[in-house]
């Protein structure tokens, strides 16, 4: 008995010996777990809802996300696209609160009025708003509201504008832009002025959808000497039908988008880098993350000159018979030649 005795507590010290790893590894693994607990626990919701896919909303989205993953926080997206539909944007901010997220971004005027109009208390941040007083979002552009603010792409319309004059005889300006987008209204209505002003007859179009741009485009190529393209979210959608249609008629197009432009038939395309968009608006959203008022914090005009970028079509210059002048060309960002983009400052 005494060597049996023996025996089972040799064994239950062996046993004991084999357990204490699995012991001493579940107590390294356990706060690792809870580690890994917090860390989701303080992941920021975040939604984001865009009016449209094109490529310079789709660029602000991926600016927003990349800063604020550079910047180190910790955010989880949701992602949406109201496919140019008030409908659906609606229902997307229906769905953000319905989801409690933390904060909701909304690029484009569009989808920006939407969330304003759903959230009171959760931050709106807003992206790609021309005139965001005019869009009833801020009553200021020098100070946000109780929970709203963000980044404007007030894009220098006038300029634009007497940019194609330099280039061709422009005595009559086409423009066809969306009546429903409230920055299309006003970007129009600046446009119109600026023809005023320059002498230059003004022929518009309006739409109510995308579907609606290439037979808007056709009602007034004939009667034009150039095409004037805006941040009008509806009309950029469809961008190739304008261009190609315009291209068809001899017609040259002037863009406020270079992002869009590169893969279609526009002449020019003069405005902002909308990814360094994105990562303005992502900086705004970590300020407001880490506790600083909307109120605080005044609309964000793109007013660098490293924001700004040119793209001149080379091709299509050639085949219109029109000159960029060297020292244009010399400065222009991008550069479609040979049917290559190429970009100058990489």
């Amino acid at each position: 008995m005494k060597n049996y005795a023996k025996v089972f507590i040799i064994v239950l010290a062996l046993m004991a010996a084999a357990a204490m790893p699995l012991i001493a590894g579940g107590q390294q693994e356990a706060p690792q777990e809870e580690e890994a607990a917090e860390e989701s626990a303080e992941a920021y919701q975040v939604g984001i809802a865009k009016f449209v896919s094109h490529p310079a909303l789709d660029a602000i989205e991926q600016g927003i996300m990349d800063e604020l993953d550079e910047l180190g926080v910790n955010a989880e997206f949701d992602l949406q696209n109201a496919n140019a539909d008030m409908t659906t944007a609606a229902s997307i901010a229906n769905k953000f609160k319905a989801d409690e997220v933390d904060l909701v971004v909304g690029i484009a005027t569009p989808t920006a009025q939407a969330l304003v109009n759903t959230f009171k208390d959760t931050p709106v941040i807003y992206s790609a708003v021309t005139d965001p007083v005019d869009a009833g979002l801020v009553d200021s552009y020098d100070e946000g509201g109780a929970n709203v603010t963000g980044a404007s792409d007030m894009t220098p319309v006038r300029q634009q504008i007497e940019f194609l004059a330099d280039l061709i005889d422009l005595e009559t300006l086409g423009h066809v832009y969306s009546s429903s987008e409230a920055n299309a209204v006003r970007l129009a209505e600046l446009a119109r002025e600026a023809c005023e002003d320059l002498g230059i007859e003004f022929v518009e179009s309006t739409v109510q959808n995308s579907a609606e741009v290439k037979q808007a485009t056709q009602s007034i190529v004939g009667r034009v000497d150039g095409i004037y393209v805006s941040n009008d979210n509806t009309v950029v959608s469809a961008l190739g039908s304008l261009s190609n249609t315009a291209r068809q008629a001899g017609v040259p197009v002037m863009s406020a988008d270079p992002s869009s432009a590169e893969t279609y038939d526009v002449l020019a395309a003069w405005g902002f880098n909308y990814y360094k968009m994105g990562r303005a608006t992502g900086k705004i959203i970590k300020d407001v993350l880490e506790g600083t008022p909307t109120s605080e914090i005044p609309t964000r005009f793109m007013t660098s000159q490293e924001d700004i970028e040119l793209l001149l079509n080379l091709d299509l210059a050639e085949e219109m018979g029109i000159e960029f002048p060297e020292k244009t060309i010399e400065n222009a960002a991008t550069l479609v030649k040979d049917g290559e983009v190429i970009k100058q400052n990489e």
